[in-house]
C-alpha cells in the first residue's frame, strides 16, 4: 500500500482541526507539492476532480501507519469522497515525484465553482 497522501484542502498543514492534528502525529509533512486536475469549491472546502486539466497546490505527507491513518481520513472524507492514486511532483525539487493517495470528489461540480488558482488557500 503507498504510504504517501497528497492533500489540497482542510487536510493541509496550515490548518488546525482534529485530523491535521491527526496527520501530525501519525506522518511526516514531505513537503509542498502540485497535481494535475482541478479543485472546486463545494462548501467551506474543496473537492478534486481529475478534469478539467489544470494544477493543484498542495502538500504530501508520508503516513507511517496508512492502513490506519487511511481508515480514519476516510471516515472523515465520508461518502462524496474516492481515495485513489496520482502522482505528484514535488515544488522545488526538494524530493522525487511520489505515487500519492488523493480524495477525489464523487459528485457534481459547476464551471464557476472552480478554484482557477488550484490553491485552497489562494481565493
Amino acid at each position: 500500500m503507498p504510504d504517501a497522501l497528497f492533500v489540497y484542502g482542510s487536510l493541509r498543514s496550515e490548518f488546525d482541526n482534529a485530523y491535521v492534528r491527526k496527520l501530525r502525529g501519525e506522518a511526516d509533512l514531505i513537503g509542498p507539492a502540485t497535481v494535475r486536475g482541478s479543485i472546486f469549491r463545494i462548501a467551506e472546502y474543496p473537492g478534486y476532480k481529475r478534469e478539467p486539466d489544470g494544477v493543484v497546490h498542495g502538500e504530501v505527507w508520508l503516513l507511517r501507519n496508512p492502513e490506519r491513518t487511511l481508515a480514519a481520513l476516510d471516515a472523515y472524507e465520508g461518502a462524496e469522497y474516492s481515495r485513489v492514486l496520482i502522482d505528484a511532483s514535488p515544488e522545488g525539487g526538494e524530493y522525487p515525484p511520489a505515487v500519492a493517495w488523493i480524495y477525489l470528489f464523487d459528485g457534481n461540480v459547476r464551471a464557476d465553482q472552480r478554484i482557477v488558482s488550484g490553491d485552497f488557500l489562494v481565493p
